[in-house]
């Protein structure tokens, strides 16, 4: 279990939208453990829902378990394990699995055990988070000459470094699950970009070795499918400043951290210091993650002064046509679809925000946007891409707000989830 207390935990849940297999365990071992948390998941809608994210806060394990076991527990459905992972994000901490499915209105009986010792479950890796960039070489100019890229865990971006310096492959942290992969620049830009998949492996870890060029050309795995430029790209961070979108661009320092890097889930903390606001300087705190399964990544932002014209939204491509969701539930969207990807592929790419904390949606030269009341210095959005290439892939612009529609539901009326005594 998480050995830091002090921190306050709380029950997520984050909506996918794939499939997986169980991984077989002998009955015998569930009906001999004696350490046991049983809890019950029901679905509120008259919907199937499936590869839903579930964290269990430590402090309802700890009733069961000690800390030293948090390492050690495994998620079962009757005889059948469900791969889990211990998550570390702040705000998310806890045991977490991915259920595969839920039929409507269905309540199912979960049960958290003690493995055995020595006992090893071995999980497919279906997210990834990775942050790399060149050793070996020096900066000259601005340009780092030289050198050989390795996986780092953290990185205080250098002041050296700025856009295509060729320091950090693929200009930043990338995360990605089975569906779809992601990355943000870590520079002065930082506008949010897209990876668009055709296989469901992990592929990140090849992506950028060969340089900067290679990922906007087709490739067996995929492709950067969408042009960011000076636009909010795919939900990229900003404020609403004199009628325009501002990106996170004048800062002090930049810091980024691959938090979880696991089968289920895996984030990536981004910390802005002195973003250069006229209202003054503005440290901003982003936690990005992604659960297996789904094409939805979270993003929840905390400044450390409040900010009311907290921004965000999509390019404004004039191949793809703005879509707005009913604003009838907890969370509403802005989307665009159409033949807008980089090799004029058919490309549905939406922002879904909590419509209690919208002021208005509006627009600039470059970008659709959304501005919040954000005064309480916090702010959490999802963004997602759809690309017709992915395997089963969403073809159309009725599928793909269908698709939304259905997102919509699911975040507004979460599982409910009761631990039993």
């Amino acid at each position: 279990m998480n050995p830091r207390p002090q921190r306050q935990f709380s029950l997520a849940l984050v909506i996918g939208i794939a499939s997986f297999f169980l991984l077989p365990l002998r009955p015998s071992f569930a009906q001999q453990n004696t350490k046991e948390l049983h809890l019950t998941l029901s679905n509120p809608l008259n919907i199937e829902r499936v590869n839903e994210m579930v964290v269990i806060d430590p402090r309802q394990l700890s009733a069961k378990f000690s800390p030293k076991e948090g390492t050690r527990l495994l998620v079962l459905r009757g005889d059948q394990e469900i791969p889990s992972q211990w998550i570390v994000a702040e705000g998310s901490e806890g045991l977490g699995f991915v259920l595969p499915k839920i039929g409507a209105k269905e309540a199912i009986e979960i049960c958290v055990v003690l493995a055995p010792m020595g006992h090893l479950s071995e999980y497919r890796k279906r997210t990834q988070a990775e942050l790399s960039h060149k050793f070996g070489g020096e900066f000259k100019d601005r340009e780092y000459l030289g050198g050989h890229f390795e996986n780092v865990q953290s990185l205080r971006v250098p002041a050296e470094h700025t856009d295509h310096s060729w320091f950090i492959r693929y200009e930043g942290p990338g995360w990605e699950s089975d569906l779809v992969g992601y990355r943000f620049y870590l520079d002065w830009r930082n506008g949010i970009d897209v990876f668009g998949k055709k296989v469901h492996e992990m592929v990140l870890q090849n992506v950028g070795q060969d340089g900067f060029d290679s990922y906007h050309e087709p490739a067996e795995w995929g492709m950067d499918v969408l042009k960011v430029g000076k636009t909010l790209g795919l939900g990229s961070i900003a404020t609403w400043e004199n009628n325009t979108a501002r990106r996170v661009d004048v800062t002090d320092s930049l810091y980024a951290e691959i938090v979880d890097n696991g089968p289920v889930y895996s984030s990536v903390l981004t910390k802005y210091y002195g973003w250069n606001l006229p209202s003054g300087k503005t440290d901003i705190r982003s936690e990005i993650s992604i659960h297996a399964g789904t094409r939805l990544s979270k993003i929840a932002l905390t400044a450390s002064n409040p900010l009311p014209n907290f921004a965000t939204g999509l390019i404004k491509d004039p191949k793809g046509g703005l879509i707005k969701g009913d604003t009838g539930h907890a969370y509403s969207y802005i989307a665009t679809y159409g033949p807008q990807s980089l090799n004029n592929d058919k490309l549905g790419i939406a922002v879904i925000y909590p419509v209690a904390q919208l002021k208005e949606v509006t627009e600039d030269g470059l970008s659709h946007v959304l501005v919040f009341n954000s005064e309480d210095k916090s702010l959490s959005y999802y963004i997602l891409a759809a690309w017709e290439l992915e395997p089963n892939g969403i073809q159309d612009e009725t599928e793909f707000k269908s698709y939304l529609d259905e997102q919509v539901l699911k975040l507004s009326s979460p599982l409910e989830i009761k631990i039993q005594n």
